[in-house]
């Protein structure tokens, strides 16, 4: 109640506010801190969709790695990643603002809002949380924990804001003229591809396939959860969207509609897509669909109309679909949440679809016209240099890092260890702990 009547509030008061008074700013400044806070429960979201998908003897892992997260980027972003990302620098990285500080033009990059550093700090810090977030789940059940700690600091530290500043902070993707309004690339497609690098390099788990390269399936231990996280993360991704204006304007409401229309399309379009190939509407795929229409639009929602969002988030739901049917069945990389054909897959089609479907008319002094609204190729062209750059990037730093962290701490746990399970091997506790109280008798 106390979130419906502070978002009234903040409307009704709107129209009474001028641009750049004390009144305006604290309104802006409301309205980001909370769509902030509605990106941090997506936290939340990741951690039931992952910790549904794994078998119940990983549980408590998931959810560990997803409470870290959030924990270990909040310090990382603040004393490096943040500057890196937005800090006064070069066309690659920032090279001022460490530990947020500002002499006045050290973050000129965010200067289009008027929101105090602070609240630009935090803003960013959610969407760098997410990005290391996607990569734990396509790593799941086989990773070890201090292996995990190592790559968690370095994504949000460095691999996640060079990326950043390429597109947002100034650097020479945006000087080229790329788009990304709220990162199915930066974000998205970032911790997809990593998560890729990491999935190859980590193996299978145990069982996954046999020796004729059949593939066995680890059905999710709760679907409940998984529907739960989705539900939690198509709700947060609003936050996730409309607040990356950093603005309280009219331009989130067609935000809003963008966005849930293209994950309402995703989310038909799998079902249909997994009943065609594998005769059964799937829940798992349906909630995915729904996930890959939302990292479709994520790039585009303020600058297509409905009707190219429906559009959008309709091929992304199906692109899911035959991702992990490619990637799963034929490729044999073992992803137990399906993370890099929500995020890796739908984020690069999402980064494409702007240079597609964008709209002058939408946002006018922005993208300009997509190919098919009369633009041209420039728009598109620039938008696939920069999902493939993005994609290179992070492949050849993620294996980098993952094969670095091998030879350092070791990468993946022990047989033995595999087959007991992370939750008592690396935490010392089970998340359904009536399963080992009497062991004896079951």
């Amino acid at each position: 109640m106390t979130f419906f009547l502070f978002i009234f509030s903040l409307l009704f008061a709107f129209p009474l506010l001028a641009e750049g008074t004390e009144s305006s700013i604290a309104a802006d400044t409301g309205w980001t801190l909370l769509a902030g806070v509605l990106v941090m429960f997506m936290q939340a979201g990741f951690a039931m969709l992952t910790a549904g998908f794994v078998r119940s003897k990983n549980v408590s892992n998931m959810l560990m790695k997803n409470v870290l997260d959030f924990a270990i980027g909040s310090i990382t972003f603040w004393a490096v990643g943040f500057a890196l990302m937005f800090g006064a620098g070069n066309l690659l990285f920032g090279t001022q603002g460490f530990f947020l500080s500002d002499s006045g033009e050290t973050f000129a990059s965010l200067s289009w809002t008027q929101v105090p550093l602070e609240c630009k700090y935090f803003f960013q810090l959610v969407f760098a949380a997410t990005a290391a977030t996607i990569v734990a789940g396509a790593l799941a059940e086989r990773t070890r924990f201090i292996a995990y700690l190592f790559y968690s600091i370095l994504i949000t530290a460095f691999i996640y804001p060079l990326i950043g500043h390429w597109i947002w902070g100034g650097g020479w993707l945006q000087n080229l003229g790329m788009w990304d309004f709220a990162g199915s690339t930066v974000v998205h497609s970032t911790g997809g591809w990593l998560a890729l690098a990491g999935a190859i390099v980590l193996g299978p788990r145990i069982g996954k396939y046999n020796q004729d390269g059949s593939s066995n399936a680890f059905p999710a231990h709760n679907m409940p959860l998984v529907a739960l996280g989705a539900f939690i993360l198509w709700f947060g991704w609003f936050g996730f969207n409309c607040g990356s204006t950093m603005a309280l304007n009219t331009s989130i409401a067609h935000i809003a509609a963008t966005t849930n229309i293209a994950a309402a399309a995703g989310g038909i379009t799998a079902m249909l897509a997994a009943w065609t190939l594998f005769s059964k509407p799937e829940l798992s795929m349906v909630l995915n669909g729904i996930l890959g229409g939302l990292v479709s639009i994520t790039a585009s929602c303020a600058f297509v109309s409905i009707g190219s969002a429906i559009l959008i988030g309709a091929l992304g739901g199906i692109f899911v679909v035959l991702a992990v049917y490619l990637i799963d069945q034929k490729l044999k990389i073992d992803d137990p949440v399906g993370a890099i054909a929500v995020h890796g897959v739908c984020g690069f089609w999402g980064t494409l679809a702007l240079g597609l479907f964008a709209e002058e008319t939408i946002s006018s002094g922005t993208t300009g016209n997509g190919l098919l609204f009369g633009g041209g190729l420039k728009l598109l062209g620039v938008q696939l240099l920069g999902a493939l750059s993005v994609m290179s990037f992070c492949l050849v730093a993620g294996f980098a890092m993952f094969y670095m962290i091998k030879l350092l701490v070791g990468f993946r746990v022990k047989r033995d260890e595999e087959l007991r399970g992370l939750d008592i091997q690396e935490h010392g506790t089970d998340a359904y702990s009536e399963f080992s109280i009497f062991p004896n008798y079951f």
